[in-house]
């Protein structure tokens, strides 16, 4: 039995989440069907003329992209237009196209993971940590018998995920009292006897934003009149994603050496590598960035690495950072640096499928610089 395009994605979109890409980005399926069958897929970092026509040729049925085809919006697609060429061809080949961007650059791991990877660096964490999850606690107090009705609703409300984990709670029974006065109508008791009875504490943990569906689960399934329940937030703390990743070296080497070190584990460009500092200066601790990542020349800094690998370093910027102090910094080819993650996301369907998709990854340069040339000896 063949796999179909959605079920290649939903194992796509578990290690990166669409959820998490940035607010403009534009991540997801871009065209084809869910229910096609699949037996080929294609990964590369840009959606173009060279990697659509590379499909085709492969006989894939998807195309997986890490740069958005469509990111800005756009009224239509018309076979003239040179993305609605493409989109075009990809429909009447039958081949779906899925990009996912942002989501794969703060997954963990994710498009800077596989960077490091290559670089020879263990990872010790992000350069710039994404929120963890904004999480609440909610304690109530049940009749034992009843107990398990209300934990199961406050599951099916949202209740109790950590993590790769379902269902979670803490419980405990105890002895529980009350007096009802004038006015109440208890489930249980009489008005003006003080009554105690086993009761089930229950606690357990929920995304914030769920806090309003929980406690209305809450408030149904308890046969309490007034239903007694505590709800706090948990302090936010730093996750272990995020954009851009620390690592270090087995042993430091001189920026000279580490520059190289970069060329020769990523593929070749007319742009190549260059760094940007004192050549001498010991190489250890470093933060690497896919992408373009200029914006992130601060985060580095406080960081207190010795250098700072990522694309698409503008003068000005470079140059103040390295007059302040900032740690050496190595510039990559945009294409080159997220080029590990085709493999790392390809490695995550080719062992999902065990061998039933076929996985390729496309070696085509798509990095638009073509001619890279050096200052002859003795011009200006």
């Amino acid at each position: 039995m063949s796999s179909t395009v959605g079920e290649v994605l939903a194992v796509l979109e578990a290690a990166y989440p669409p959820a998490t890409a940035e607010s403009w980005d534009a991540v997801g399926l871009v065209c084809g069907d869910r229910g096609e069958a699949v037996k080929r897929v294609l990964f590369c970092v840009d959606p173009d003329q060279s990697t659509v026509d590379e499909a085709v040729e492969v006989g894939a049925q998807l195309l997986v992209a890490h740069h958005p085809l469509l990111l800005r919006g756009v009224n239509g697609v018309p076979a003239d237009d040179p993305k609605g060429a493409l989109v075009h061809r990809l429909i009447r080949n039958n081949i779906a196209l899925y990009t996912a961007h942002t989501n794969a650059d703060a997954a963990r791991p994710g498009v800077s993971d596989a960077l490091a990877e290559a670089l020879g660096l263990v990872v010790t964490g992000p350069l710039t940590p994404a929120p963890a999850r904004e999480l609440d606690v909610l304690t109530t107090y049940v009749p034992v018998d009843r107990a398990t009705r209300v934990l199961d609703a406050l599951h099916g409300a949202g209740a109790g995920t950590v993590g790769d984990y379902r269902d979670v709670a803490w419980t405990v029974d105890g002895v529980g009292q009350f007096r009802p006065v004038d006015g109440a109508q208890p489930a249980i008791g009489t008005v003006g006897s003080l009554e105690r009875l086993p009761e089930t504490r229950i606690e357990v943990v929920l995304d914030r934003a769920r806090r309003a569906d929980v406690v209305a689960a809450l408030r149904a399934a308890h046969p309490y009149e007034e239903v007694a329940f505590n709800l706090n937030e948990i302090a936010g703390l730093p996750s272990d994603r995020g954009i851009g990743r620390i690592g270090e070296l087995a042993r430091p080497e001189p920026l000279r050496e580490f520059a190289q070190r970069v060329a020769d584990a990523l593929p070749a460009t007319a742009w190549g590598v260059r760094a940007a500092g004192d050549p001498e200066r010991p190489i250890r601790r470093v933060a690497v960035c896919g992408g373009a990542g200029d914006s992130y020349l601060a985060a580095a800094a406080r960081a207190g690495v010795d250098a700072y690998v990522t694309s698409d370093l503008r003068h000005h910027p470079a140059g103040e950072h390295l007059a302040r102090g900032g740690p050496a910094l190595v510039d990559v080819a945009h294409w080159a640096g997220e080029w590990p993650w085709c493999g790392q996301a390809a490695d995550i369907v080719r062992d999902a499928f065990d061998g039933t998709v076929d996985v390729l990854v496309s070696t085509r340069r798509t990095d638009p610089w073509t001619v890279g040339a050096t200052t002859r000896t003795g011009g200006r």
